[in-house]
């Protein structure tokens, strides 16, 4: 394992105390989920050979979705694959008609990271990639480079709404070969959905399409096929909280979204997509929920259900939908040791610290301090930090000040239907938040 950073323990830090996933140094602290991970890798080795993938990451609140995510979105760039990804939100979704689905596109697009840039803003980075390889080009071949780049996007033209992509690109070129910053900036704020109107966008770039409501999936296609040609090896979009979808109110949204859900799907599944991954991140409710979730709609339903032949030992990680495997409590040990390691490189407590702290959440609230860890890593974090500000006090007297009390997660008490299909649920979450 490489030496951990300054920079990479502060993020990580901040981040478990915040309850939150670390964007950096992922890597220092992940455990468990090995065959989660290598099928993961198959599938970007897939996208990368020109293939399609698409993946619903489904596990309870706290489980370690977003973690597991983030991991795979590391792994992509490390592969050369370029990631967008977001999160859904009551203002971003896959379908709408008031500018939502536009503000996810452009929540993406800022988001979007390569390899050198991994923090996301690289959309920059990826137009002026592949107009400095078409500049090469065109040198070698001693042909302007305005054609090489024509020659180069000839084939979008073909595509839904490829004909303004492929103007828009040229236009950036128009400004890079002639110092127009202004220009430049307009043709990136169009390729990162931040134009609003046709009208705006005829006025700054003299094309009349832009990235609306109608055509998100379209234009995701158009930058998967962009990111080949600036010389990278595909593209992996990543949608967290898809559990946001499960909450609308109305049944037409929901099932416009779910449509959307269906027609990338069978793109993946049939073979129209290429060099382009999905990777949806949700709860089982949001799965299963007969009459608000992805099993509402029957060709979900269908395409979705999981291998009935994969039953108590037996697993089936090929399918669409990968449920996380809890972490077991050996696991939790090894995480809760690897951040000591992060917290203490020099005077970490004693394994005997560890021990005592899982067996006092285990007093308290049973196996889930292990299967939904969130909670339980961010009291940990919290215990250290007390015993790195305060030098002589004894960790013995912490952990029996950790207090337990009930945190419902997510509010799922605007869903009127959520005991329906689940009897006997609340639809709270039943994970429990550690104070000191």
């Amino acid at each position: 394992m490489s030496k951990l950073k300054p920079r990479e323990r502060d993020a990580i830090v901040q981040a478990l105390r915040a309850g939150v996933v670390p964007k950096q140094g992922l890597r220092h602290i992940q455990v468990g989920r090995a065959r989660e991970i290598g099928e993961m890798v198959r599938d970007i080795e897939r996208i990368a050979d020109g293939g399609a993938a698409i993946r619903f990451v489904i596990g309870e609140y706290g489980s370690g979705k977003t973690f597991f995510m983030n991991l795979v979105r590391l792994i992509a760039l490390e592969k050369g694959l370029v990631v967008m990804f977001a999160d859904l939100a009551p203002d971003r979704r896959l379908h709408a008609t008031g500018g939502q689905a536009r503000g996810l596109y452009a929540e993406m697009a800022r988001n979007l990271s390569t390899r050198t840039k991994p923090d996301g803003g690289a959309m920059a980075s990826v137009v002026e990639r592949f107009v400095g390889q078409a500049a090469q080009d065109a040198e070698t071949r001693d042909v302007p480079t305005g054609n090489v780049i024509r020659e180069r996007l000839s084939h979008f033209e073909e595509l839904t709404g490829g004909y303004e992509f492929s103007e828009v690109v040229r236009r950036y070129w128009e400004g890079h070969e002639t110092g127009d910053e202004e220009l430049k900036s307009a043709a990136l704020c169009w390729l990162r959905g931040e134009f609003a109107t046709r009208t705006d966008a005829r006025k700054a770039l003299g094309v009349r399409g832009i990235v609306d409501d109608a055509n998100v999936y379209d234009h995701l296609k158009l930058m998967s096929e962009f990111v080949l040609a600036a010389g990278y090896k595909g593209l992996l979009v990543g949608l967290d909280e898809m559990v946001n979808l499960f909450k609308l109110t109305s049944s037409q949204a929901r099932n416009a979204n779910y449509e959307q859900i269906l027609r990338i799907l069978n793109d993946v599944l049939q073979g129209s997509a290429s060099s382009l991954g999905f990777l949806l991140g949700g709860t089982p409710e949001f799965l299963m929920h007969t009459r608000r979730g992805l099993y509402s709609y029957e060709a979900l339903q269908s395409r979705l259900a999981e291998n009935t032949f994969a039953q108590g030992d037996l697993v089936d990680l090929s399918g669409p939908v990968l449920r996380l495997a809890s972490l077991t409590p050996e696991d939790l040990y090894v995480l809760l040791a690897n951040v000591r390691t992060v917290m203490q490189p020099d005077d970490p407590v004693p394994n005997e610290a560890l021990t005592a702290f899982m067996a006092h959440c285990q007093d308290r609230i049973g196996e889930a301090y292990f299967r939904t860890p969130r909670n339980t890593v961010t009291a940990f974090v919290n215990m250290l930090a007390v015993l790195e500000q305060n030098p002589g006090t004894d960790w013995h007297d912490l952990i029996e000040r950790v207090e337990v009390v009930p945190e419902s997660g997510d509010d799922l008490s605007d869903v009127d239907e959520a005991t329906a299909a689940f009897p006997g649920s609340t639809g709270e979450d039943d994970l429990a938040s550690f104070k000191l």
